[in-house]
Formats: structure tokens, C-alpha cells, sequence
């Protein structure tokens, strides 16, 4: 038998470390893939929930936030504010992302919607 050479096993040390790093950039994908979903949720929640609010801005400004509550809460989402301005409804609404990414914080979204000018 030959003595062991000093680079013995480099190999192996350098797949794990290589694993390692692909691994995180891996993680690091997916969590900012799940930030980008939770942010377009809250806007498509923000939007349809303007759309429901405006639907009813003749009933006045309790029938709009009731409707646009409603359908965030479908949404997934929470209603923040809702305000009439007109016939506008304003919406703020935030989503929570899912698992422990809920840790950092909200996704918010302001939507408007009324009647075309």
C-alpha cells in the first residue's frame, strides 16, 4: 500500500460544499419567489375589493366597505381601510405570506376603482 497523499478526500469536501451552496441559493430562490406571490395576491385582492367597494358606492359608504371587506376576507386578504371619495372607492389591504416567512411582515396593497370619466 502507498502512503495517503495530502489531497485525499478534496474531492469529496468540495461536492458537499458545492451542495451546500446550492442548496441555499435554492432556498433563497423560492423564498423570493413566495414574497413576489404574497405581493400580487394583496394586489389582486387590493383591485377586487376596490371593484366590489365602487359596485356599491350608490348604497353608501358602509355598503362599499362591507362589500369590500367580504371579498378581501375571500381574497385571503385584510381590508386596512376603505374610503369612499365620490364614487371612488379607496382600498388598502395587506397579506400575510405563508409559514415562517409570515415573520417578515405584511404584503400591502392600495387599489382605486369608480366610474370611468
Amino acid at each position: 500500500m502507498s502512503a495517503p497523499r495530502a489531497d485525499d478526500g478534496f474531492v469529496t469536501v468540495a461536492i458537499v460544499a458545492l451542495l451546500m451552496v446550492l442548496l441555499s441559493v435554492a432556498g433563497l430562490v423560492a423564498t423570493l419567489g413566495a414574497v413576489a406571490v404574497t405581493r400580487h395576491r394583496a394586489a389582486a385582492a387590493a383591485d377586487l375589493s376596490a371593484l366590489a367597494a365602487a359596485r356599491h358606492a350608490f348604497e353608501g359608504s358602509a355598503a362599499s366597505c362591507r362589500a369590500a371587506k367580504r371579498v378581501a376576507q375571500a381574497q385571503g386578504a385584510s381590508l386596512q381601510t376603505c374610503r369612499l371619495e365620490g364614487l371612488e372607492a379607496v382600498i388598502e389591504v395587506t397579506v400575510r405570506p405563508p409559514g415562517t416567512l409570515a415573520a417578515l411582515g405584511s404584503a400591502r396593497a392600495v387599489s382605486r376603482a369608480g366610474p370611468a370619466r
